[in-house]
């Protein structure tokens, strides 16, 4: 089987079935089949499949965009509407959520792997994107940084205190202080907050990049 977990969100249960079945002769794995809103959201909260495909219209009190929000909102997992043609508001609606793609009803095999295999290349390309790099944060450094000092970085991410860093590098604390101070100076910071906000504008570049490379491959 396949390393890679596909939730099935859809309220018809012959439908559901027959996407199982697929996935399955594709090589994916299936997560489960919710067929309600409520019920994908709630299974959402405690699992994290790898993607999910939802149908917009599902009975009960939450559709399918619903879902599409909170994931958007929460941990943002690849999210594929599965869809029959739907008025123009609800897919403005749909089209807010950002999902990775739209399979139209009734569809082949070939449609549903060609928008799975999109999805999940589009979202490891923004993972990457994400990523805090050396590369990326000696762009917004004075001098390229060594690997120790950005070593220090990922630990300052982490939230580590200096007594933590020393303890995990084995190293000394006047060591750390050392090192953090050299990273301070070449990003410019007075202290560790002034360049976690650096860091923070550098990754709210990407996502912006991604946001617009959504809306031109899907046609936002």
């Amino acid at each position: 089987m396949s390393n890679i977990s596909i939730l099935i969100i859809e309220d018809e249960g012959i439908v559901a079935h027959d996407i199982s079945r697929r996935l399955k002769k594709l090589s994916y794995d299936v997560a489960g089949i919710k067929h309600f809103g409520e019920d994908a959201i709630n299974f959402l909260s405690i699992h994290k499949p790898d993607l999910i495909l939802c149908d917009i219209r599902l009975e009960g009190e939450k559709d399918g965009i619903d879902v599409a929000e909170y994931v958007y909102q929460n941990d943002k997992t690849p999210l594929i509407f599965v869809t029959a043609m739907s008025d123009r508001k609800t897919l403005e609606r749909a089209k807010k959520t950002l999902p990775y793609g739209y399979i139209v009803k009734p569809f082949d095999n070939h449609d549903l792997l060609t928008a799975i295999e999109l999805a999940l290349y589009k979202n490891s390309v923004e993972l990457e994107k994400l990523a805090i790099t050396q590369d990326k944060i000696n762009q917004i450094t004075t001098s390229p940084m060594s690997e120790r000092e950005f070593e220090m970085l990922t630990d300052i991410i982490s939230g580590l205190t200096n007594s933590q860093i020393a303890e995990k590098r084995h190293i000394a604390v006047p060591t750390v202080k050392y090192h953090i101070s050299k990273l301070l100076e070449k990003m410019s910071a007075s202290n560790r907050a002034e360049a976690l906000h650096k860091i923070i504008k550098v990754l709210t570049k990407a996502l912006l990049f991604i946001t617009v490379l959504a809306k031109e491959v899907f046609h936002l």
